[in-house]
């Protein structure tokens, strides 16, 4: 655990460990939780490639096998101390610009069923 300030900015770094040079990481979900065994519900940083956040950004990373971003800090309602956090990862062929790595926000519309 890191003692950190509210609002506080907090940066991240993600690392694939792979000897293969042609994939790159893409952060496509990054949710919060005050407990770390249910994150049904959770707080949204960045859901489908899309910020939910206003604090959440990505930074630039030279390196395709890393990713980068920010968010600051908060606290939930309930004044619980501890936050957690889980991100979903995509892994891509580096240059494959139809992979999830490379489209970035994913908004999902949910279609009409009828005719």
């Amino acid at each position: 655990p890191y003692d950190v300030d509210l609002n506080q900015i907090l940066y991240f770094q993600v690392n694939l460990n792979s000897s293969d040079p042609n994939l790159v990481v893409f952060v496509d979900t990054c949710v919060a939780s005050s407990d770390p065994g249910n994150f049904s519900p959770a707080y949204d940083l960045i859901r489908n490639g899309c910020p939910r956040d206003s604090s959440y950004s990505t930074y630039y990373s030279p390196y395709s096998h890393s990713a980068r971003f920010k968010f600051s800090a908060f606290e939930f309602v309930s004044r619980r101390q501890l936050v957690y956090l889980q991100c979903e990862l995509a892994v891509c062929r580096l240059g494959d610009y139809s992979s999830r790595c490379y489209r970035g926000c994913s908004r999902r519309f949910k279609r009409d069923a009828t005719p």
